[in-house]
């Protein structure tokens, strides 16, 4: 059976229970699978990058094979804006929309997620944007300051692959959720030197694990979330931090998806 988040961000948990460490969260629009079933809870997978964890039931709504093959073969547009204000004309109501979230049949600022009817202003959606190191960056800059939120993916708090993953939607194109699995796709970089705008760069621990990812704006600069998503610094080495002078992550590899 599949549902889908007609919520602004559900969290998805390592557990089933609220205590439980938030891994992830699901934007409004997108579809899940549901993979086990308890009273309280679902079991889901992301059908947007396949990450897999525990949601409030009362969270996502249920969809029969027939709704979810007709939404699902519809046009996905995104809100490109990293917040934009929503309408449901059923409710009469007004909420939030994170950026990355999936709009349905959308025309002319309404939409529908086959449930209720919504409005927009029209500007704040469209269908992705050209893949271009320029389009990231200036995506990318909309979350400046956001602050850290581990599993986050909203402008009210993301994590570093977070940051990534929403930005690179808006451009159409849907990488995994962790950076460790990030590092693993794309083509990849010798050096800073051949880096260009756009550009991934993966930072590891001592045991050589990838534990963050940044997005380069330049060969010399990086936008990346630590804290907040702030802009800092690179070079061969690893990030200077702005605050201290010294190095704050080891650079690692240097991917491009573009």
């Amino acid at each position: 059976m599949n549902g889908i988040v007609n919520l602004s961000l559900v969290p998805l948990r390592a557990e089933d229970n609220e205590c439980s460490e938030m891994i992830s969260q699901l934007l409004f629009g997108e579809t899940v699978e549901i993979m086990e079933w308890k009273e309280r809870w679902l079991h889901i997978r992301n059908l947007s990058d396949n990450c897999c964890g525990w949601a409030d039931r009362k969270m996502i709504t249920l969809l029969s094979e027939d709704e979810y093959e007709n939404l699902k073969n519809n046009e996905n547009f995104r809100i490109l804006k990293a917040v934009s204000f929503c309408r449901n004309l059923t409710l009469g109501t007004t909420f939030l929309l994170p950026g990355g979230s999936i709009l349905r049949k959308f025309q002319n600022g309404n939409f529908t997620d086959g449930t209720y009817q919504y409005a927009i202003h029209p500007s704040d959606a469209g269908m992705p944007k050209p893949l271009t190191g320029g389009n990231i960056v200036s995506l990318a800059r909309q979350y400046h300051f956001t602050p850290y939120l581990w599993g986050g993916k909203s402008a009210l708090g993301i994590d570093c692959s977070g940051l990534v993953q929403v930005v690179f939607s808006l451009c159409g194109v849907l990488l995994p959720r962790n950076a460790s699995q990030q590092a693993e796709i794309g083509e990849k970089i010798n050096s800073l030197t051949q880096a260009e705008a756009g550009d991934l760069a993966f930072f590891a621990n001592s045991a050589h694990h990838i534990v963050h990812v940044g997005i380069l704006m330049n060969s010399h600069q990086i936008i990346h979330a630590s804290g907040w998503v702030k802009i800092e610094n690179i070079d061969e080495h690893g990030i200077i931090s702005e605050q201290t002078g010294n190095y704050s992550h080891t650079l690692y590899s240097i991917k491009r998806m573009i």
